[in-house]
């Protein structure tokens, strides 16, 4: 079976140890050098309706993925999820690169 990276936003991902849905997958983290998959990124539950920002996101080892289907991504972590925060830019500041003469 082949599958793009941009084909795992559209599968749901649920954790077989304790049933909970986590999410769709948004992001990949990708090994460039070895040319390999590390982790899926799922995102955080919003707070609030979304109003009050999101929970950090679900960072997924490609170890923990116990099987992927057509719609789904089944995986097993038993215990805490990894997570991690988005890091925000800001869209009013912006700096000189470093090499650029003035």
């Amino acid at each position: 079976m082949e599958c793009r990276v941009d084909d795992f936003r559209f599968k749901e991902v649920v954790n077989v140890f304790d049933g909970q849905r986590l999410g769709f997958v948004c992001d990949a983290l990708i090994d460039i050098v070895a040319g390999r998959v590390l982790a899926l990124i799922v995102p955080g539950r919003g707070k609030f309706f979304g109003l009050f920002g999101r929970e950090p996101d679900y960072i997924l080892p490609w170890d923990c993925i116990k099987r992927i289907g057509s719609d789904i991504v089944l995986v097993e972590v038993q215990g805490e999820y990894r997570r991690s925060r988005r890091h925000k830019h800001s869209w009013f500041t912006w700096q000189f690169p470093d090499n650029e003469s003035k």
